[in-house]
């Protein structure tokens, strides 16, 4: 039977379902792997994907399903609720499912949004440890990203102690680092806008080189985006070599490799490259494997466990972050490009209060109550926001995927409303629709959704990708900014045309896949033009390459890859039971 969500908190359903959560030793058994297969971390394990995927090469893989959504409101559509519920849906009609969804960030867990578990009776466990580190992936990813700013500074420090004579003396390579050019700030997993822009090296001469410097958040680290998308540990500690660091007074890449720490980098990282097995509150396996942000990196799940996924389970499901627009444009261009991998489905998740915001309604603020009319039915904000959402069943279309659209439910959700985006759906975009009530009911709210998307399975569009691999960047751009977000043309910076004629002399930009990073909140740059604008240019004012990774990702409007700590913050109300250490408030 499912929890009551109307009596109990997020948290106190998962500490309830957790009690029966499968071990490590079931899990193996439930999917067939060998002990050896499994490495336990307590109540959860990682799965050594070298030596699975070996074992099953020849097996045929299973479905594979992409979440994604229209444009989201702040507080977000339940994306991942919708993972979650599908899996339980496609389990209760027999079907062997699971999934890979990202890692939460501890700073958005901590501030406004909360942890990215789902909700409802439709949970990842256990909720608690996957809110707050899990088993230690993005501590690593944070440390291996620190470890090369570490060996950045280091070595600043001594080649300025140290002349040039005395580094020829003892037999070492003078990089001749220009603290100008660094490239790489700090890495921290938490919201801090305090710490975006930082002096450091004050206090005197033993304390290092004075300079700029400051900090991203963990998913927007490039060794998050190379933990994704690498292969196998080579894969990873190669790309991790090639990171650029720095550059030297000549204009040259410093790189990991140059600093000798990418070795040391990959050893952190050794054990963060094989997913970790998690569940649904309705106990079907979800992998967990990496976690970066859709609108400044990738947005998507790992490569790794993708390729685990569809020879574990008959369905495997995956999320894209943020709306079409974002994350799916980037699983369709970049991730599908690198893994070989082709979506069989993509479930566009919609809610009625999106579709308000889009149709003019007021502003939707995290941290403050809803105002009246997401409350209350009002079918004129509905119908005009509903060009958004044909948008973005337009853009899975143009991947030759075929679309299904899940209405995610909530209780102030009116009859009159759904059947008017139902009508919109079925007769205007003829595409597949259900209405999603996994968050009340579990897997059997989400059935309607599991049937649709087995339908849409069985009947695969012909895939194909936005734009040539080795079209020059600028095209690429001006594809994905008229043929996905609608606009009219693309308008660079001198600095950012600049910047890339610069990045193209010292590397080959055809291999370099296409990042864009952009607000998440409007299909356009600006988070305040809500519905489908029209008449814009999408503004490029800077291009950040990532070249370990192979991104090159052009800066469209205000992005800052360290967000900031709200008035209110989530961590208010997180506190821990001092006699039974049960952690309690987690949003």
């Amino acid at each position: 039977m499912p929890f009551d969500v109307h009596r109990l908190k997020d948290w106190e359903i998962a500490a309830e379902a957790e009690k029966r959560m499968p071990t490590p030793e079931e899990w193996a058994a439930r999917l067939g792997l060998r002990r050896d297969e499994l490495i336990p971390y307590g109540r959860v394990a990682k799965l050594d994907h070298r030596k699975i995927l070996e074992r099953l090469k020849d097996r045929p893989n299973g479905r594979y399903i992409v979440v994604t959504a229209l444009t989201p409101t702040p507080l977000g559509e339940g994306k991942t609720t919708t993972a979650l519920g599908l899996i339980q849906g496609l389990a209760k009609r027999g079907k062997h499912a699971g999934g890979c969804l990202r890692q939460p960030s501890a700073g958005p867990t901590f501030n406004v949004k909360g942890t990215a578990a789902g909700g409802g009776n439709a949970l990842l466990l256990p909720r608690t440890e996957l809110s707050l580190g899990l088993t230690g992936d993005m501590d690593a990813v944070t440390n291996a990203h620190n470890l090369a700013m570490v060996a950045l500074t280091a070595r600043l420090h001594h080649e300025a102690t140290y002349s040039p004579e005395e580094w020829e003396r003892r037999g070492l390579r003078r990089l001749d680092i220009d603290p100008r050019r660094v490239q790489l700030r700090w890495a921290l997993d938490l919201c801090a806008q305090a710490l975006r822009q930082v002096v450091i090296g004050l206090g005197g001469r033993g304390n290092g080189i004075p300079m700029e410097s400051g900090f991203q958040i963990t998913p927007s680290s490039e060794v998050m985006a190379i933990l994704a998308i690498a292969k196998d540990l080579r894969d990873l500690r190669e790309r991790l070599g090639r990171i650029t660091v720095a550059y030297d007074r000549r204009g040259n890449p410093i790189t990991c490799e140059d600093l000798e720490v990418a070795g040391a980098m990959a050893a952190l990282l050794r054990h963060a490259l094989h997913p970790t097995l998690c569940c649904t509150v309705e106990y079907q396996p979800v992998l967990v494997h990496t976690g970066p942000f859709a609108n400044i990196a990738l947005g998507q799940s790992s490569i790794v466990g993708d390729l685990l996924g569809l020879k574990l389970f008959e369905y495997h499901v995956t999320e894209a972050g943020f709306g079409a627009d974002i994350g799916f444009e980037k699983f369709w261009n970049v991730k599908c490009r690198l893994s070989g991998l082709v979506p069989d489905a993509a479930v566009i998740v919609c809610t009625v209060r999106a579709l308000k915001v889009h149709g003019g309604g007021p502003r939707v603020v995290p941290g403050r109550p809803l105002p009246e009319p997401y409350e209350k039915e009002n079918l004129d904000l509905v119908e005009k926001g509903l060009p958004n959402l044909l948008h973005h069943i337009g853009i899975v279309r143009k991947a030759g995927v075929t679309p299904v659209v899940c209405l995610n439910r909530f209780p102030t959700d009116s009859e009159a409303e759904i059947r008017l985006v139902r009508r919109a759906v079925e007769q205007e975009a003829r595409a597949r629709f259900a209405v999603g009530e996994h968050w009340a009911k579990g897997g059997e709210g989400a059935l309607e959704l599991a049937d649709a998307v087995v339908e849409a399975c069985a009947e695969p569009g012909e895939f194909r990708f936005l734009y040539p691999a080795e079209a020059p960047i600028p095209e690429r751009v001006e594809r994905v900014a008229r043929e996905v977000y609608g606009a009219e043309g693309v308008a660079w910076s001198p600095e950012a045309e600049e910047k890339l004629k610069e990045l193209a002399r010292t590397h080959d930009l055809h291999a370099f896949s296409l990042v864009m990073v952009k607000t998440h909140l409007s299909l356009s740059h600006d988070p305040e033009r809500k519905g489908v604008p029209r008449g814009w240019t999408l503004p490029v004012r800077d291009v950040l390459v990532f070249t370990g990774a192979r991104f090159l990702c052009p800066v469209a409007g205000d992005i800052t890859l360290m967000p900031g700590t709200a008035s209110d913050p989530a961590f208010r109300r997180i506190d821990l039971d001092v006699e039974t250490g049960q952690v309690k408030g987690l949003l």
